[in-house]
């Protein structure tokens, strides 16, 4: 066995063993350093002797500092670190960084569903919104008979989902706060791949009542003539199926009611064709979770690189996980293309720091056992890996949780760290492709959106064959380097986008339930 380590900066003294299996004791690396310790692949070794308190650097910046002594050939692992405090909000540098204007991407193009308000679905799906968890039952049921029964008469659409989350009441729907996870819902419901179409079931009694998830004039509805506005005055209402009204009587009743409409909106959507649109068209979220060593050398730079094409060719592009950015803070207001997005993204890393103090816990919560299984010594490390996902064009908006997308170019969705938030978030702002890495692996995937999933070590895309799109991996075994990777993600994406490509999880149907943030108090 050839040991292969892993250095990702110039200033670095530790670097991870990338050996499938790790390293034993007494290995000798090619610079001559003997190891001392076994060495989990993954993990990292420190490659000069560290005093107590020494800086132990990767990706050339502090990740953390020694607690006791370390031996060079040692194995450096969370037990060891002392973790560095939170970057302070103040005097950081604000769009300093002026890159040189990329080339235009030119020439691309997928086939994507126009709508009537210019956005475009990569799928044709018929989303059925609920207002509250009391009715995901009887919806959940529908759904079943629609896609039974229905649905193959309609080839056109690609599927009907119901929006089913654990909101709509025993919530403080007033107090400060509620308005995320009510305007989450609004948005998610209005997303580009549901095609215009806005279906509800509601209970009848819960406080988040239909025409305060989706008030007059916030969307629109597609008719045979095309299209027409939903305002105060509009002759078409909200389509709302309420389970309470005294027209239903029993069980039965309920389910046929939502059938009767839905096949009002499935007979609009499959008039629907896909067309050729420019790869601009594209609102693509990234995403890691399941996180290792490798996702910040392999499958994260390759998302990056693979962002920095998008936002060439015109595209948007929405990195997240507050938590796992907000390490690198001054890398993002540096990059910010105004003083006032740097601001934003400032206001957003303190909100989230001030609720996290409310719970009495600090972004050092985020890393999970298995992060530090793979080689994740803390939240430090991880954000300075997940960070590249953003690649290194200029920053031009920020969005608040549950905040639509109305501009191009590189977007901070500020979002917890959670892949089910996370994901549900970036529905909400007109995420049409997503784009997931994994380290550890997980089978996340999404009913509403194309998820991508990027293997970051070969072992793993090995094994989950059949789960994992693209394998990233094959940057450590120098076999590919981060722009061939990258270049393949742009064009599975195109693929994906246009239908002519299914994903592993939308292969096997692997979908995860939405789960709306809410910080506000339940009653």
């Amino acid at each position: 066995m050839n040991p292969l380590t892993i250095l990702m900066h110039e200033r670095d003294n530790v670097a991870i063993v990338a050996n499938a299996g790790g390293l034993p004791p007494g290995a000798t690396l090619p610079s001559g350093l003997v190891l001392r310790d076994q060495v989990p692949q993954g993990h990292k070794v420190a490659l000069t002797d560290l005093e107590a308190n020494a800086p132990v650097l990767r990706y050339g910046i502090p990740i953390g500092y020694a607690i006791k002594p370390i031996a060079a050939g040692s194995w450096v692992h969370e037990r060891l670190l002392k973790m560095p405090d939170a970057r302070e909000l103040d005097n950081l540098p604000i769009s300093t960084l002026k890159p040189e204007p990329q080339a235009p991407l030119e020439g691309y193009t997928f086939e994507g569903f126009r709508n009537a308000d210019g956005s475009v679905g990569t799928r044709n799906i018929l989303a059925i919104t609920q207002t509250v968890q009391c009715v995901a039952g009887v919806t959940d049921f529908a759904v079943q008979r629609i896609k039974a029964e229905l649905l193959p008469r309609f080839p056109n659409v690609d599927d009907v989902v119901a929006l089913e989350h654990g909101y709509g009441c025993g919530v403080a729907i007033d107090a400060p706060g509620a308005e995320i996870p009510i305007r989450t819902l609004r948005n998610i419901s209005l997303n580009p791949n549901f095609g215009g179409e806005v279906m509800v079931v509601s209970l009848g009694c819960e406080k988040l009542q239909p025409e305060r998830l989706l008030p007059p004039g916030s969307f629109a509805i597609v008719d045979e003539r095309n299209v027409a506005d939903v305002g105060a005055s509009a002759d078409t209402p909200l389509d709302v199926v309420c389970l309470q009204d005294d027209a239903h009587v029993g069980f039965m009743s309920m389910v046929e009611s939502i059938m009767r409409q839905a096949e009002q909106h499935l007979e609009r959507l499959n008039a629907r064709l896909r067309e050729t649109v420019p790869a601009s068209e594209l609102v693509v979220g990234v995403q890691c979770g399941g996180s290792d060593a490798f996702s910040g050398v392999t499958a994260n730079p390759a998302v990056g690189f693979c962002t920095d094409l998008l936002v060439r060719a015109g595209a948007s592009v929405m990195f997240s996980e507050t938590t796992e950015v907000r390490d690198g803070i001054d890398q993002l207001t540096s990059r910010a293309t105004t003083p006032e997005v740097a601001q934003a993204m400032i206001r957003e890393m303190a909100w989230y720091d001030a609720y996290l103090q409310r719970g009495k816990v600090d972004r050092s919560a985020n890393t999970t056992p298995g992060n530090k299984a793979g080689g994740l010594s803390n939240i430090v490390e991880k954000a300075m890996g997940s960070i590249v996902k953003s690649g290194s064009s200029p920053i031009s908006g920020v969005l608040a949780p549950g905040e639509k997308l109305k501009q191009k170019g590189l977007i901070y969705a500020a979002t917890p760290a959670s892949d089910f938030i996370c994901g549900t978030l970036q529905l909400a702002a007109g995420m049409n492709l997503h784009v997931f890495t994994t380290g550890r692996g997980t089978p996340y995937g999404l009913a509403e959106c194309p998820v991508i999933k990027v293997a970051t070590r070969t072992d793993l895309a090995l094994r989950w064959h059949d789960l994992m799109d693209i394998n990233a991996g094959r940057i450590a075994d120098g076999d590919a380097t981060i722009e061939d990777i990258g270049w393949e993600m742009f064009h599975l994406m195109l693929e994906v986008a246009s239908g002519r490509k299914k994903t592993w999880a939308e292969h096997w149907k692997l979908h995860n339930a939405l789960v709306l943030f809410n910080p506000a108090p339940v009653t």
